[in-house]
């Protein structure tokens, strides 16, 4: 049992590496990546050189950082077929961004944590610079995961709130019973709102996109200035996204019925 523990962690550990290079746009130190991953140094410098070996990620000869290789290149090709809706997504991202004038975003759920996959600019000069592609944030935080979380049975809610403290990292708007009040108004709006709770005048709204078998896996989110998510807007907004978060539903189930009869 001691066995099968250590090697739980060890791949926890690896994957906690490789999802902090991930989420950096540029090559990250050892220190960085050790403490982005919650361990020690030596520990972080020991893992990240064996998975250099299998080139899961490379390093920079000249100033010692660390990116994701070759091999993570090839596998996420092959995976790319089964999980990556960007191409199915990208149609709606634009008419969202062209509708609304806002920053529109595509975010994929991943275990207990939401990721960005894909964006599109609207015309609106000012923009809010919470979101870009590669960023990760637990489910309940961003208009994203709150969108996703909501939508989950209320079991899962319950066993994931108890396994996160979500107060203690994102500050007390995040306390369980706050999240709990934002779920329900989520459930009763349909979307979710995020009013400037990461960073101050800058609003998002969220909408779950759900897969064949009914479960919210994705989201579509608008990010943009406080001033432009009034009241009545965020009403006009709201149906907007439920909208478009229904039709990319929908493409997706037909992906999947097509797919199924090919095979």
């Amino acid at each position: 049992m001691a066995s099968t523990d250590k090697s739980g962690q060890g791949v926890a550990r690896i994957a906690a590496l490789l999802r902090a290079i991930g989420s950096s746009s540029a090559a990250t130190s050892t220190t960085a990546l050790a403490a982005a991953a919650g361990l020690a140094r030596p520990t972080a410098h020991r893992l990240l050189t064996a998975l250099a070996a299998e080139g899961l990620v490379d390093r920079d000869n000249r100033t010692g950082d660390w990116s994701l290789g070759p091999e993570l290149y090839l596998l996420g090709a092959t995976a790319a077929a089964a999980y990556d809706i960007r191409d199915d997504a990208q149609s709606v991202l634009d008419r969202l961004a062209g509708e609304s004038g806002e920053s529109v975003f595509l975010s994929a759920r991943r275990g207990d944590e939401t990721v960005c996959v894909a964006g599109q600019e609207g015309s609106f000069p000012v923009r809010s610079h919470v979101l870009y592609e590669g960023i990760r944030f637990p489910l309940g935080v961003a208009s994203a995961g709150l969108a996703i979380l909501s939508h989950l049975p209320d079991r899962d809610i319950d066993d994931y709130l108890q396994r996160s403290d979500l107060g203690a990292t994102w500050g007390p708007e995040h306390a369980h019973d706050m999240i709990r009040r934002r779920i329900a108004r989520t459930r009763l709006d349909g979307y979710a709102t995020n009013p400037a709770l990461l960073v101050e005048a800058s609003w998002g709204m969220g909408a779950a996109v759900f897969d064949s078998d009914g479960r919210p896996a994705w989201a579509l989110s608008l990010t943009g200035v406080e001033a432009r998510f009034q009241p009545e807007r965020r009403t006009e907004l709201g149906r907007l996204l439920l909208a478009q978060a229904h039709e990319l539903t929908r493409k997706l189930q037909v992906r999947r019925k097509s797919s199924t009869r090919l095979s």
